[in-house]
């Protein structure tokens, strides 16, 4: 079984490597996807795996890195995406 969520992570967390972790958890966990940053100063990813690992990366996400500092997480059930094979940072 798998899960798909697209995510948006607001406040501190463009500068403080914030993609770079999130794409270590996420691989660490075993999921698919990408994480970039956004014009409006937040981080976007997709997340595409196991539902229990799908939880655990977003609950790393609501805290992020000990520079960041997240004041909002918005998420949305996405469909899988079947071309994701990996886990990317994007710019």
């Amino acid at each position: 079984m798998s899960k798909s969520v697209r995510v948006v992570i607001r406040g501190r967390v463009q500068g403080v490597g914030f993609r770079y972790h999130l794409a270590a958890v996420a691989r660490r966990e075993g999921l698919v996807g990408w994480c970039r940053n956004r014009p409006d100063g937040a981080v976007e990813a997709w997340l595409q795996g196991t539902p229990g690992a799908v939880s655990a990366v977003l609950g790393w996400c609501a805290v992020g890195p000990p520079a960041a500092r997240v004041t909002a997480l918005e998420q949305a059930n996405v469909p899988a995406d079947a071309s994701l094979s990996e886990f990317s940072v994007r710019r």
